[in-house]
Order: C-alpha cells, then structure tokens, then sequence
C-alpha cells in the first residue's frame, strides 16, 4: 500500500496505473479512489493514472479534529501526492467534493495544472440556499457520528440526484452502497464539517475564477439539479471553460455512465494536451440577442 505525506502530516493512501501524460482523479464525499475503476481501466492504457483516498477515507489517516479539513486543504492534499510522486504537470479530474478540490486546486496552483475537469461541482453554491446547506451538512454528521455508517449511507445514497443511478444500474448502485458502507463515520463527519459546510460559495469567486486559463472541462448531468445553475455560471466566468451536459445522468457521472464519461473526457484531454483548447472570443460575451445593435 502506497502512501504520499501532506504538509500538515496526513498520510494519503494512493495507486498509479500506467504510464504517459498523468491523470489525477479525484473522488466524490460518497466514493474512493477505488470509485474510479472505470476511468482507471481505460485511461490506463495511454496515461499515468493516479488515484487516492483523501483524508478522512481509510486507509488514507483520519484526523480526529475538525480543523485539519477544509477546502483548501483538499485542493493541497492533490498537490501533495503529485510533489509525493514527482510529477510537475498533470491532468485533474474531480466528481463533486473533488471537482471543488481540482476548481480549487485550478485557482491556487495554477501552473501545476495541464487540465481541469470539473465534474459534478455547484452544491450549496448557489447563494439562496447556502444556509440550508449549511445545515444540512451539520445534520449529516451529527447523524454519522450519532448512528454510524450504514444509517447514513441507507438515506444519504437516496438523495434526489443518485437515483437515476438506482435507475439505470441497480447492481452498481447496490456496489457502490456496499462501498460506501466501509467508510469512516467520524473521517465523513469531519469532511461534512469542515470541507463540505466551510467550503465559500462559487459565487463569490467570479474575480479569481475570471482569471482562470488553464483549459476546463465543465461536466454535469442533466439529472443532478443543484449542479445545473453553478455549471451556467463557471461556464460563463472561466474564459477557458466548455460545458458538456450528459442526458439522462444524475450526480454520480463517472460510474452512472462511464461509457460517455469517459468519452467526454477523453476527447478533453486529448484537444488540452494538444494546445488547441480554445480560450473565449470576448466578441461572444456582449449584451447583444443576434449581434445587431440598436
């Protein structure tokens, strides 16, 4: 078992598959590193492909306080396993919680970035409902330290954006409850706390996020509502953002739908890796319906 040390002294337990250009995936607050199998088998073949748990998820360590998780944490603990691995550049690919680590990981370390694909990111962005977010990420960790594990997974896996899994795959969703079952609840409730709940809205980025040139993929599915919004939003304010919606998907992207996740990515970042990912024509941005003034 591999593990990279963060600057704070958390061990991160992590794989390497392949070789070539690396790709570092990184996971959702329901997955793994091991939730990214699908991306590893076919990525594998022609990149160095890199995945972790984060802290929080054995067997990567899990601190006890609070204070050690947080946002920009997150977006380190991705920079602490490529300086672990001695990588200068990669690919970064995130799924919710992750795609706000590698948005953020894209606004601190921009220079360590070939890519960034940001998949699944908007939940409690949206100004209006920051509040209830905020209390609904404290009311899943008292439920996680109250009642454990398997309570949680049993009403967290059925939010309202993981069913078209249940829908589409009912033995990968039943997979992925089983997994998620393993986790640590106090690692969960942490990360709840002081990743999930602290983490500053989108909205209030729209000055760094404009300034933002490494080539971004936006990946949401049509299905995964509170993504829907704050993905219009990136895409409109990173001027190196495209949008990519997939039909008939809900939050869980990558294993939902691997087959076109995969493929969506893949044409990603074949087109950034060959100096062809097109920044915005600022012509396209004016207050104009069909270009025509009047």
């Amino acid at each position: 078992m591999l593990f990279a040390k963060t600057d704070d002294g958390v061990d991160l337990c992590y794989e390497t598959t392949g070789s070539g250009t690396p790709i570092i995936f990184v996971h959702e607050f329901a997955g793994h590193k091991e939730s990214w199998e699908p991306q590893v088998r076919h990525f594998a073949r022609h990149y160095q492909v890199i995945t972790y748990n984060a802290r929080g998820y054995p067997p990567s360590a899990v601190p006890p306080d609070v204070s050690s998780y947080s946002q920009n944490r997150a977006a380190a603990d991705i920079l602490a396993v490529l300086d672990h691995l001695k990588i200068k550049k990669a690919h970064v690919v995130g799924l919710s919680m992750g795609g706000f680590a590698t948005l953020h990981f894209g606004l601190l370390y921009p220079e360590r970035a070939l890519s960034l694909c940001v998949a699944g990111c908007g939940y409690g962005a949206e100004l209006e409902i920051r509040d209830q977010f905020r209390k609904e990420a404290e009311a899943s960790a008292a439920m996680l330290l109250k009642e454990g594990m398997k309570a949680f997974v049993d009403k967290y896996a059925y939010g309202p954006t993981r069913l078209s899994f249940e829908r589409a795959d009912p033995n990968g969703f039943a997979e992925f409850k089983e997994q998620f079952y393993g986790h640590s609840a106090l690692g969960s409730a942490n990360t709840q706390l002081g990743v999930q709940r602290e983490r500053p809205s989108l909205y209030t980025l729209t000055d760094r996020l404009q300034k933002l040139t490494v080539p971004t993929l936006i990946l949401n599915g049509d299905e995964d509502w509170p993504c829907l919004r704050p993905g219009i939003m990136l895409k409109e304010t990173i001027p190196s953002a495209a949008l990519s919606i997939m039909p008939n998907c809900g939050h869980t992207l990558n294993i939902e739908d691997p087959v076109n996740f995969n493929r969506i990515v893949g044409d990603f970042i074949s087109q950034a890796s060959s100096g062809r990912w097109p920044m915005r024509d600022p012509r396209a941005m004016v207050k104009s319906i069909t270009g025509m003034k009047t």
